[in-house]
């Protein structure tokens, strides 16, 4: 099957992103989403296409949307965090849907300056925090 003919089926997001994150908007191409987990400001950009695991699967048009789209929101989430350090990456090694975290670090962040990845457990956003981000970040776009 081709990629056109697979960007052509339903999109179906995976599960795990489901259950670990919020949807925040669509974008051109992707889903936006707001990982659960208050230690870090943590987005997930989904780009819409079915069966992609890897950037270079989608077509030319979609790589370009999805730099674009990985580049404003990380912007975005710089200006509404005040971030030192934005973190960029796509891993695909447990859920192999393609996904791009964006991720807001500062010193003194849990684990700082390692990977949040497998670090700790979740923390849920508490008393509103989660709208107050998301409203700054969706300004801020």
């Amino acid at each position: 099957m081709s990629t056109e003919e697979r960007n052509l089926r339903q999109f179906t997001l995976d599960e795990r992103l489901e259950r670990d994150s919020e949807m925040v908007t669509v974008l051109g191409l992707c889903q936006l989403r707001l990982m659960k987990d208050r230690r870090w400001p943590w987005l997930v950009l989904v780009p819409q296409r079915e069966g992609i695991s890897e950037i270079f699967e989608l077509t030319p048009l979609d790589q370009t949307l999805l730099t674009f789209e990985t580049n404003a929101v990380a912007a975005a989430l710089k200006k509404a965090t005040g971030a030192r350090k934005i973190n960029i990456g796509t891993l695909g090694n447990v859920i192999g849907q393609l996904h791009v975290h964006i991720v807001a670090r500062n010193e003194g962040d849990a684990n700082w300056p390692g990977p949040i990845w497998g670090h700790g457990t979740p923390e849920p956003y508490e008393n509103g925090a989660e709208s107050r981000l998301l409203q700054t970040l969706i300004e801020a776009l």
